[in-house]
């Protein structure tokens, strides 16, 4: 299949990488500007998180109903125009202050992300060797991370260059004046979600007229299973994989609030929102030196087994030396759990998948479905941090990375020698 696709696909899909990176990341930002514009509790504000991310639960397996109709190009031409759809819908919710139609314009977008995540993830799986999966994945993660590095300092430095001084004006304001000063804050996202919008238009019509291969479904499961063995009959017949969806849904949780909180976290400290607007892209920039190392060293010297437990530990590690200490150096250590993260995802899904055989694309859609993860433990942050604080809420991290460390050490491995 390598050989077939050529660089083009790669490319492409590199691109399309990038368009995940950016878009989600935009959520890091958007959490503390609708706080203020929306005037929300940290309860209300991680919504954001739950109503992107919810749709990968409810959207995954429609997905592969979708990719079997249209086939994969189609797929990403259309995901390419929800997330589109659901940018346009920032407009009129900017224009009315009202956080329902932001949280479905969220969800819209999350929605068009579960139809791309579904048809460009087995792509990279099958470009090259599986024991170097991990490896290509990391190369996407690259576009997904620098894209996420410079989503929230683009934005932030639009919607929330003033929050500071915004915030203690409105303290000192009457009803009407507060009213107007918060509908100026909303109206600042219009034009930066009518510009996303326009280019995801332009770029669903190039997918769709691109030289990108149609893949073979036969061919994908000979790549994914090479000894041809057959005999399951239900995808409940894969242990490995079920218990890697599990870790997925946690993993994805551990992620984003590392990379959602982190604002957030660091006014908890007495950092200025107008510095600890920019501390998002500190943790993408962590998980884009994981990347880079994952490229470089898998499997040559070290394989995904070993990238996954080395992560496992030192999420742990990271989590607790910020629980621990106190100002700026326990932000870093949040930022660092970028760093931790980095390696999760491109271990993960290859190891969950392997073997899957016929039921490769059964497989992808679930384990895109664990993606809500994102969406349900972030708002458990969120509910700790409103009746503790901040810091204190990190604990819940701990056992995530205590469960993804088994995984890497023996989980994986659940049900394989009877297959």
């Amino acid at each position: 299949m390598a050989n077939k696709a050529g660089l083009n696909p790669l490319v492409i899909i590199g691109i399309l990488f990038f368009i995940f990176g950016f878009v989600t990341w935009l959520s890091s930002v958007l959490i503390p500007y609708l706080q203020l514009a929306c005037e929300l509790n940290n309860f209300q504000s991680y919504l954001v998180a739950f109503a992107f991310y919810i749709s990968y639960f409810l959207m995954g397996i429609p997905s592969g109903w979708l990719l079997k109709i249209t086939g994969f190009k189609n797929s990403l031409s259309i995901g390419l125009l929800l997330v589109a759809i659901g940018s346009l819908l920032f407009m009129p919710a900017a224009m009315n202050r009202f956080y329902p139609l932001f949280l479905l314009g969220l969800f819209v977008q999350g929605a068009g992300l579960t139809i791309l995540q579904t048809a460009s993830n087995p792509y990279v799986a099958i470009l090259g060797p599986k024991e170097s999966a991990a490896r290509r994945i990391s190369f996407m993660g690259i576009c997904n991370g620098i894209a996420g590095a410079l989503a929230p300092i683009i934005l932030g430095a639009v919607i929330l260059n003033d929050a500071d001084a915004l915030k203690e004006k409105l303290n000192h304001l009457n009803p009407v004046q507060k009213n107007l000063e918060l509908n100026a804050l909303a109206d600042k996202v219009i034009i930066p979600y009518l510009i996303i919008t326009g280019l995801l238009v332009i770029m669903a019509i190039l997918i769709r007229f691109s030289a990108l291969p149609e893949i073979d479904e036969d061919e994908l499961e000979a790549d994914l299973d090479g000894d041809g063995r057959t005999a399951k009959t239900s995808i409940l017949q894969f242990p490995h994989l079920i218990l890697g969806v599990f870790i997925l849904f946690l993993y994805t949780g551990v992620e984003v609030i590392a990379g959602n909180s982190i604002i957030g976290y660091g006014t908890f400290h007495g950092i200025p929102l107008s510095a600890s607007k920019f501390f998002s892209s500190f943790t993408l920039i962590s998980m884009l030196v994981g990347y880079l190392i994952g490229i470089v060293c898998i499997p040559r010297y070290f394989s995904q087994e070993t990238a996954l437990k080395t992560s496992a530990v030192l999420g742990i590690v990271f989590a607790l030396a910020a629980i621990f200490t106190a100002g700026i150096t326990s932000v870093v250590f949040i930022a660092l759990l970028g760093l931790a993260n980095s390696l999760m995802w491109p271990s993960i899904w290859p190891l969950a998948i392997a073997g899957l055989g016929k039921f490769t694309k059964t497989g992808s859609s679930l384990l895109v479905m664990a993606i809500s993860g994102a969406a349900l433990l972030p708002l458990l942050y969120g509910y700790l941090t409103d009746h503790f604080n901040p810091q204190q809420a990190y604990w819940m991290v701990i056992p995530c990375y205590i469960a993804i460390g088994y995984y890497a050490v023996s989980g994986h491995q659940i049900g394989k020698l009877k297959i």
